[in-house]
């Protein structure tokens, strides 16, 4: 035997000969503060994914708003002059969102509805007979928050509507 051998086995050996156990198990207050770590980390674990999740469906609710707002008004803005009026234009509305991917929480589909407010403009200047303010409010329910988006533009009597291709 060499050196180091011989010296580790004369720690282990008391000088009655018995061996000493140089292992020592753990207590009790370390086995609850090591679990109560652990079972903190599992918890916080699961809150991050959840919330990242909960965002994840709520920038898609608010991307198929945006959606909806933008192809409203330009199929508006198209419109001839003449019929940028209540009576042409349908002051209500709903469009689908489907929510087919695994992380919505909401299952199958749930609909946006929106309103179209046609008004003079409010300025006070020369060409204000020639302009109408178009409002485009849309909402919706997420989970049990009622979401709402709007979007509002100018028509010009002169302006795309009137272009010709």
């Amino acid at each position: 035997m060499n050196q180091k051998q011989q010296a580790f086995i004369r720690i282990k050996q008391s000088e009655s000969g018995s061996v000493y156990a140089t292992q020592k198990g753990h207590s009790l207050v370390e086995v609850m503060v090591a679990v109560s770590v652990l079972g903190f980390m599992i918890v916080s674990l699961y809150a991050g994914f959840s919330s990242g999740f909960a965002v994840l469906r709520v920038a898609r609710e608010n991307l198929r708003a945006t959606q909806i707002l933008a192809e409203r008004m330009e199929v508006i803005r198209l419109v001839k002059w003449d019929d940028v009026k209540p009576g042409f234009i349908p002051t209500n509305f709903t469009a689908p969102f489907y929510a087919n991917d695994e992380t919505n929480t909401t299952t199958g589909q749930f609909a946006y509805s929106g309103t179209v407010t046609i008004t003079e403009t409010p300025i006070g200047e020369t060409y204000a007979q020639n302009l109408r303010m178009i409002h485009i409010n849309l909402s919706w329910v997420s989970g049990n928050i009622t979401r709402t988006r709007e979007m509002s533009t100018f028509i010009s009597k002169y302006g795309l509507q009137n272009y010709v291709y």
